[in-house]
């Protein structure tokens, strides 16, 4: 007992140095090749002794930290190879942590689901939670489809900055996402979901587009070919003619513009500080095309004071807000920005521009499905056409009589609503709205216990359905809406006239001018019809007067190919 009290009050060296390692094992640091030792113990790589004998009552401290000998560590050549389940969380660029919005806006991470947000032309918003590689065409099938609207590739996803008075049409490869994060937080900008009917013009018309006297060096160089040849071989090749041409510009912190005249190159976009020159001592390097985006300037006059409203803007990615750095100019007409337009596409895009162009006509000649051909169903296989013409239905087993019992129901349903619809309108003139009440008029339909002049109102009311029709809305707001829709030879819509409260206008795009055609109702014996030539050509309803102008121009300018409408999300 005496010695184990001893032992107990009585501290060896070797208790000591236990002692001191206890209270330093937190702060311990392995010693490197040749440390120093550790609180008078020995190290394991000096060479010396190991610790003396000590007694059983005795306690033994063990360092936490203490190395293994490099010859006892397993050496990485010896270990199988395993693969690394998660190589996101090795990887310095896809971190979760070096990617935090702390540290700075990084590229959209792949797997990751953002919300974005889409406005319709009404102003409604719909948000859709898309992943980081969706691309615009992909979004606009998306909405299409939950819209259950008619599929085409005029569908177009529009960048608008409104504090800005800028937007652009996203091309279909473009990554959503990525546009979305390189707006600046709290800024107002938005996606708009519209149609763009000048998205892939320039592979139509591309003579029209661009014109010889803003291509006339590619045609002095080229003296053999043709413009329009000349042209659709560089559409053909995914590159960009030499445009030239005079724009004014915005001159850096002043709201003064100068008239300069450019010229769009090969190695960039240039402008000549003495007239026409093209000698390399007054050629001025403007903008790096490729390192921007191409806007529209929507309204001008008011936020920048442009000469005319045929404005367009270069915006650098480096600038995220503000005004300054962008570089804005003007063009004389809206066919010379159209041309300038489409050739910054060309030089910033290329061969891409034409892809897209080829898989937006692939997707149009397939059918409206996705994916393989959708097997049928049961049901469906069980559906057989029927006759029910007499008294018991009866099934109709020759294909041949099938389709004769479809078209023959088609004309007939056909002419019944023609007839139907054809009824003379509601009018104080007209003999029908002023007959007694339950009689009708030879030719029209009476209807049991109801005045003809309640068929009167379908007339009228018929054409409201159709998605050409906008209502009463102003010539300004009509000319606004087709702009915007692109300024293609054939974009129409019909509306109310301001001006004669019973007639309606034809509001007509051709040679990217809008022209506004009068519709006129006209009465004869006691029916009413519609004209635009002072009743030489008469239709019964405004639905037959747009249907025959999309199939003969008569007396527009061109055939009505594509109408505007606006889509409510």
């Amino acid at each position: 007992p005496g010695a184990w009290c001893g032992a107990g009050l009585a501290l060896s060296p070797l208790d000591n140095a236990m002692e001191g390692g206890a209270q330093q094992s937190s702060l311990w640091e392995p010693p490197g090749p040749g440390g120093m030792e550790q609180d008078g113990v020995p190290g394991e790589r000096d060479g010396g002794e190991g610790p003396p004998e000590v007694k059983r009552s005795q306690p033994l401290f063990i360092h936490s930290s203490s190395r293994q000998p490099p010859e006892e560590e397993p050496r990485a050549s010896s270990l199988p190879t395993i693969p690394n389940p998660f190589p996101e969380l090795c990887s310095p660029s896809n971190s979760p942590i070096l990617s935090s919005p702390a540290l700075g806006q990084g590229s959209p991470r792949e797997g990751v689901s953002h919300v974005v947000k889409v406005f319709g032309e009404d102003g409604a918003c719909r948000s859709l939670e898309v992943s980081a590689g969706t691309t615009a065409r992909q979004l606009c099938e998306t909405l299409v489809r939950r819209m259950r609207a008619l599929q085409d590739h005029s569908w177009a996803l529009v960048e608008l900055h409104q504090h800005l008075a800028l937007e652009r049409c996203l091309e279909d490869h473009e990554s959503v996402v990525e546009v979305q994060s390189s707006w600046p937080p709290g800024a107002d900008s938005r996606f708009v979901f519209r149609k763009n009917f000048a998205k892939y013009e320039l592979f139509k018309s591309n003579a029209s587009l661009f014109p010889e006297v803003m291509v006339s060096s590619c045609l002095e160089a080229n003296k053999s070919m043709a413009h329009s040849e000349l042209i659709q071989n560089f559409l053909n090749s995914g590159s960009c003619p030499e445009v030239q041409g005079f724009l004014q510009l915005r001159e850096a912190g002043r709201k003064v513009w100068k008239r300069f005249h450019f010229s769009l190159r090969r190695s960039g976009l240039y402008y000549s500080t003495k007239g026409t020159s093209k000698d390399p001592r007054h050629l001025q390097y403007f903008a790096d095309l490729t390192e921007s985006n191409i806007y529209y300037v929507t309204q001008g006059k008011k936020h920048y004071g442009t000469p005319t409203e045929f404005g367009f803007c270069i915006k650098p990615y480096k600038v995220r807000s503000g005004v300054k750095g962008l570089k804005l100019l003007c063009s004389e007409d809206e066919q010379s920005r159209s041309c300038w337009m489409a050739a910054f596409r060309l030089f910033k895009y290329g061969m891409q521009l034409y892809r897209n162009y080829q898989q937006a006509q692939v997707r149009l000649s397939q059918p409206p499905w996705i994916g393989p051909t959708p097997l049928r169903s049961v049901s469906d296989n069980a559906l057989v056409a029927m006759d029910f013409s007499g008294c018991t239905g009866r099934v109709i087993e020759n294909p041949s009589e099938v389709l004769t019992v479809a078209l023959e129901e088609a004309q007939a349903w056909r002419k019944k609503t023609t007839h139907r619809y054809s009824l003379p309108a509601a009018c104080q003139s007209s003999p029908l709205s002023a007959g007694e009440p339950g009689r009708a008029e030879e030719g029209s339909l009476p209807r049991a216990g109801a005045p003809p002049k309640s068929d009167a109102h379908l007339s009228p009311a018929i054409h409201r359905t159709q998605p050409w029709f906008h209502g009463r809305i102003s010539r300004e707001d009509t000319q606004q809406l087709i702009g915007r829709q692109g300024l293609v030879d054939g974009v129409f819509l019909v509306r109310e006239s301001q001006r004669n409260p019973k007639g309606f206008v034809l509001s007509l795009c051709h040679l990217q001018r809008v022209k506004h055609y009068l519709i006129l109702p006209s009465e004869e014996e006691g029916r009413l019809y519609f004209t635009m030539d002072d009743g030489q050509t008469r239709f019964a309803d405004l639905i037959q007067l747009v249907e025959f102008h999309q199939i003969n121009r008569g007396i527009l300018p061109c055939k009505l190919r594509h109408y505007c409408t606006c889509v409510a999300l």
